[in-house]
């Protein structure tokens, strides 16, 4: 079974994000990935590209320490992308520890 968390809303600076997540969120992931699911996905709302660092390293990090379960991070703000990637991530079950960004306007960035 595939979980979701959405993070909303983190402030617009990375360092700030960063510590907020890391404050408020990781807490919550953990009990997240200690219930029965095999896969979780981290929703995020879209961001300048000064955050793609933290949330790489956030991501890659949770899905080593949670193996075999799944971890992965989609961030956007549009809700048929977001929902078209968390579906493909259901079902792809060798891909963790990525960091997707998605606009819907067939912009999506390759996996991190």
């Amino acid at each position: 079974m595939q979980a979701e968390l959405w993070i909303d809303p983190l402030p617009a600076k990375a360092v700030d994000a960063s510590a907020e997540f890391h404050a408020n969120w990781l807490d919550r992931v953990r009990r997240a990935l200690g219930k029965d699911v095999n896969s979780l996905v981290l929703v995020l709302p879209s961001a300048p590209y000064d955050h793609r660092d933290w949330r790489l390293a956030v991501i890659r990090d949770l899905a080593r320490a949670a193996a075999p379960k799944r971890v992965n991070m989609i961030a956007g703000d549009d809700q048929a992308a977001i929902r078209a990637t968390a579906a493909y991530l259901a079902h792809a079950s060798a891909v963790t520890g990525q960091y997707l960004p998605v606009d819907g306007q067939g912009n999506e960035i390759a996996a991190s």
